[in-house]
């Protein structure tokens, strides 16, 4: 499989997250294992236990961010770039809000706020799935994955346009990626 060859608008990504809650411990020992680190997790995603995000309607941008400090220097007109250490970064998604998808007592409503940490993997999609791995996942893709939480959602409702809601996740981890599925 190859990733992404072309430019094209990724109108068929997902945004998934394992359905099962992680220790600090298992995510050590995730970590340590190099077949997991260089080839994608398969450990957690050969099982099938994702569940998907969906409705969303603007993902922001996936990856780790800079780690440059800008300070300023007196007696020059700008600032000083530096490397410093970049914060833990949070990730806000833009969903139509469906409330039963949210709802207390379903699978991701259950996740919000309760403090556990979750593997999440984001799949870059220029076009439809034509076919799967034996994963379950889609082939010719660009896979990311990272550890965080789901940390709020808020909804704001709308009178003239669809209601929508901010999911909040915070980053427990680097972001592994990008892979291709096999």
């Amino acid at each position: 499989m190859t990733h992404i060859a072309s430019i094209g608008a990724g109108l068929h990504s997902s945004l998934d997250l394992h359905s099962t809650a992680l220790s600090a411990a298992e995510i050590a020992a995730v970590l340590v294992d190099e077949d997991n680190v260089t080839t994608g997790f398969p450990s957690l995603f050969g099982n099938g236990e994702y569940t998907s995000i969906g409705n969303v309607r603007e993902f922001p941008a996936m990856g780790t961010p800079p780690n440059i400090v800008n300070v300023p220097v007196y007696g020059q007109a700008s600032s000083q770039q530096i490397q410093g250490q970049s914060d833990s970064p949070s990730m806000e998604l833009q969903l139509n809000f469906v409330p039963d998808d949210w709802d207390a007592s379903s699978t991701l409503g259950a996740m919000v706020g309760d403090g556990n940490t979750y593997c999440f993997r984001f799949a870059l999609l220029n076009s439809a799935p034509t076919s799967l791995d034996e994963a379950g996942m889609v082939a010719d893709n660009s896979l990311y994955y990272w550890f965080g939480k789901i940390e709020a959602l808020q909804v704001t409702p709308s009178l003239t346009d669809a209601n929508t809601a901010t999911v909040t996740i915070s980053i427990q981890s680097d972001f592994y990626g990008a892979y291709t599925s096999a």
